[in-house]
């Protein structure tokens, strides 16, 4: 795994604190950044910004500690000179004015512009390069450098799995590192087929993936992109991951995914400290307000379900998960004109407690399968964001709430609307779709018995001591970033989310397409497996 050195990063060691535009900033120590790069830090790290006016302004302050948003009736009586009037950044790169210090120049954390990196404590760390977009020059440059029969897109290129582990097992044998070809799946930028041919008495079976294909570079942060169209590239790691997830035997109904959440005992301190503080005239700065609520709430815990948390797997659920976080509550610019959480709430419109959670999941409907069931497509987005409405109680629990969040539904149905959108000008999100068609095929694989009817289990892939893909360092926990809006007088703190999914759901009846045009049919009728390759156009 390439390992860069962060620009910036998420830590706790605050030591400084920067009055910006009439907004409350604390970069951490030890940091630098250019004026260019400045406002890049409220993406970035952990960051408190305060739009206050004069005496009696009420202010929202936004935790970012999961997803969702708690709300908490706060009336400030500020004490600072006057400040700006700006309410958010301007969303096109002009930098954030208060409102949080959206934005801001440069390429920041859009269209790939930023990575996560988990350090050797187990701390998620997210990466910013201010330059991350590769030119369409150099991209054509390395697809010229690559072997000929991958130098040009294909619409539908072919890889036979149980050919492809018989060439893994050869890369493995011979000592060197693994080929390009086989890490990347010679460039598949999405699975769109899976064909299951069962053995015969005259020839083997073999599973088939098929789908569009291209051919590829690594961009800034290390992650195989298309040349053409810049979307990430299967990665044959991830297709294990999810074999070894969904291995042959039994069909069950196995929880995939990732949460961001913060401890009882962490909401509790919070709940305790801002009743110490005082809801009308707080006791001391927002500064201290906001440290505060920071240590008080502590470090948030990462879950992985399902799936080895050391994988690549792992590591794209979580940042997928946090950086839609962080546009939720404005610490990010989303790619595409959307409305964000923080754009649509109003102060009177969350109660005292309230809590919105909000998480991915897949689009269960999402297979086209042949009358015979050997033959699937995958079609649709496959990917929506979803919220829940919750409340914490004093001691930290949390409970589910009966009110409905308006901003908050708003805001999911955007996310879900524009997903297309947002993953081709954010990687990661199109990783995130690309990782649930990977564990609904192999979902069902299991389902319709693909191992035992090719013949094929699937046993090099399927194994750690054979084929290493857990080697990266597991992510355990994160530190809250906090934004601040003044939006009339609630103090609005994010909790909880993730990435959800029980593959099993796409194979439910009542999710299920026929192939009543017989499309899918003819597509794998029309294939034929070459007898010396494990791929072909």
């Amino acid at each position: 795994m390439a390992v860069f050195q962060p620009k910036f990063a998420l830590r706790r060691d605050f030591s400084a604190t920067t009055l910006h535009r009439g907004s409350f900033s604390a970069e951490p120590a030890g940091l630098t950044h250019s004026p260019s790069e400045g406002n890049l830090m409220a993406s970035l790290s952990t960051v408190a910004a305060w739009n206050v006016h004069r005496r009696g302004i009420g202010l929202l302050v936004v935790v970012m500690i999961g997803c969702g948003t708690l709300g908490w009736q706060h009336q400030a009586v500020a004490q600072f000179q006057q400040g700006g009037n700006q309410q958010g950044g301007n969303r096109q790169g002009q930098g954030g004015q208060g409102g949080g210090g959206q934005g801001g120049g440069g390429t920041g954390s859009q269209a790939g512009g930023s990575g996560v990196v988990v350090d050797p404590q187990g701390v998620l760390r997210v990466l910013a390069m201010p330059d991350a977009n590769l030119s369409r020059v150099r991209r054509r440059a390395a697809a010229a450098a690559m072997p000929g029969d991958l130098r040009q897109p294909s619409k539908l290129r072919k890889v036979a799995l149980s050919r492809l582990e018989a060439a893994l097992v050869q890369a493995i044998e011979s000592g060197e590192p693994l080929p390009d070809p086989l890490k990347n799946l010679v460039g598949l930028t999405r699975i769109q087929y899976v064909f299951i041919y069962p053995a015969t008495t005259e020839q083997p079976g073999d599973v088939v993936l098929a789908g569009p294909a291209e051919p590829w570079v690594d961009d800034a942060f290390g992650r195989p992109i298309g040349v053409e169209t810049a979307t990430p590239v299967v990665q044959l790691e991830d297709l294990a991951a999810v074999l070894r997830a969904f291995p042959p035997g039994q069909p069950a109904d196995l929880l995939v995914g990732c949460s961001i959440d913060p401890t009882q005992e962490g909401l509790a301190n919070m709940q305790a400290y801002l009743k110490n503080v005082g809801l009308v005239n707080p006791q001391g700065t927002q500064a201290e307000i906001v440290s505060g609520l920071r240590e008080a709430l502590g470090p948030q815990v990462v879950t992985i379900d399902g799936i080895s948390p050391s994988t690549h797997y792992a590591q794209v659920l979580v940042e997928a998960d946090y950086r839609m976080k962080l546009i939720g509550i404005g610490l990010e610019n989303p790619p595409v004109r959307m409305s964000t959480w923080i754009d649509l709430t109003s102060a009177g419109s969350v109660a005292a407690n309230a809590l919105q959670r909000w998480y991915f999941t897949p689009n269960y409907e999402c297979l086209r399968v042949t009358e015979d069931d050997l033959g699937i497509e995958l079609v649709g987005e496959g990917v929506k964001l979803l919220g829940a409405d919750e409340m914490v109680m004093p001691d930290g629990r949390r409970m589910s709430s009966q009110s409905s969040s308006r901003a908050s539904k708003l805001f999911t149905q955007a996310f879900t609307l524009k997903y297309e959108q947002i993953a081709s000008r954010h990687p990661v999100y199109a990783q995130l779709k690309t990782l649930i068609d990977l564990a609904i095929v192999a979902a069902y694989l299991q389902e319709h018995d693909a191992f035992g009817r090719t013949n094929w289990s699937a046993d090099i892939l399927r194994d750690e001591s054979s084929y290493a893909i857990e080697q990266y360092t597991p992510p355990r926990q994160i530190d809250c970033a906090v934004n601040a809006v003044r939006k009339g007088n609630r103090l609005l703190t994010p909790i909880g989310g993730g990435v959800v999914m029980t593959p099993r759901r796409a194979l439910d009846a009542a999710n299920l397409q026929a192939d009543e045009q017989g499309t899918v049919a003819a597509t794998k009728s029309e294939l034929t497996i070459p007898a010396d390759r494990w791929w072909w156009d």
